[in-house]
């Protein structure tokens, strides 16, 4: 068996930690990544930067990454503006988000779940004659910090409005699912479409592994970590670390699903990015070590 891994670090990780980091450990820390054979990277984020400082040097980190063969850099892109930015910067594909609950809708983006549904098929059809990949990310499709439970049946539906993308992401915006509720959206969503599922989990409640497990076993094509552990979202209360790309990697190889990622290249990634931070990462891998043991 296998699963992509898509590297999130450098946007969703990196837009809620506290401290702005500059460019150019940005671009070392994508360096890393792309070195330890990651392949598909998130790397910036196009919001308004007066809303996601973090993200606000956007262009200028597109600009000094490395173009290898064979890697796609990913941009967050949640209006026409954004995509605007996200074309003249050379991205590869755009991740446009759709928030599943009105209120977080609001706060997140400053747009109703409708006219966030709408503005998806705009950007979508533009993105796609530039030749850009498009996901459509379902935010917050496990539970909202504002209105609570969340529906599969209306995940559903809102993957149903959204016709043009190459993939559905379903986040775990706020780390409340358990794999039970990751089981229950998949048979809601394949209910309306047959694209690649991908999913997105953050280990708010400690349950993280657990999703990404239950979404490997119904049949998950991808799965987004962040190397370290970091981040969140900075308009969610409590939305901790994504799930850690090395404590992902320990969980699959050892259960014999390849990845194509290195996890000695991304436990390097990820100690580049704590000192670039300068406090320690969420990730436990970096503590523990791989196993067994080598080299005593």
């Amino acid at each position: 068996m296998n699963v992509e891994v898509v590297e999130v670090g450098p946007r969703d990780g990196l837009q809620n930690e506290p401290v702005t980091v500059p460019a150019a450990v940005k671009v070392a820390y994508v360096e890393a990544l792309v070195a330890a054979g990651l392949r598909r990277i998130e790397a910036v984020s196009f919001a308004h930067p007066g809303r996601v400082p973090q993200m606000a040097d956007a262009e200028e980190v597109m600009a000094r990454v490395p173009r290898v063969t064979g890697v796609r850099y990913a941009g967050l892109v949640l209006n026409g503006r954004g995509l605007d930015r996200a074309l003249k910067a050379g991205v590869d594909e755009v991740n446009v988000v759709v928030v599943a609950t009105e209120t977080f809708s609001q706060r997140n983006q400053g747009m109703s779940v409708g006219d966030a549904v709408r503005g998806f098929g705009a950007i979508a059809e533009r993105a796609r004659e530039a030749g850009l990949g498009v996901t459509l990310t379902v935010a917050a499709s496990f539970g909202c910090p504002f209105e609570g439970e969340v529906d599969p049946a209306w995940v559903a539906e809102l993957v149903r409005r959204c016709p043009g993308a190459q993939e559905v992401a379903l986040a775990d915006t706020i780390g409340v699912g358990v794999p039970a509720d990751v089981r229950r959206l998949v048979e809601a969503v394949r209910e309306v479409s047959a694209l690649p599922l991908r999913f997105h989990f953050h280990n708010t409640r400690n349950t993280g592994y657990a999703n990404a497990l239950a979404a490997l076993e119904a049949g998950a094509a991808s799965l987004d970590a962040s190397a370290g552990g970091i981040g969140g979202c900075p308009f969610a209360p409590a939305a901790t670390g994504n799930i850690a790309t090395e404590d992902l990697l320990y969980l699959l190889h050892r259960s014999g699903v390849t990845t194509g990622a290195d996890l000695t290249g991304v436990l390097a990634a990820a100690a580049l990015v704590e000192t670039g931070l300068g406090g320690r990462v969420p990730a436990q891998l970096g503590r523990a070590g791989d196993w067994p043991v080598t080299g005593r």
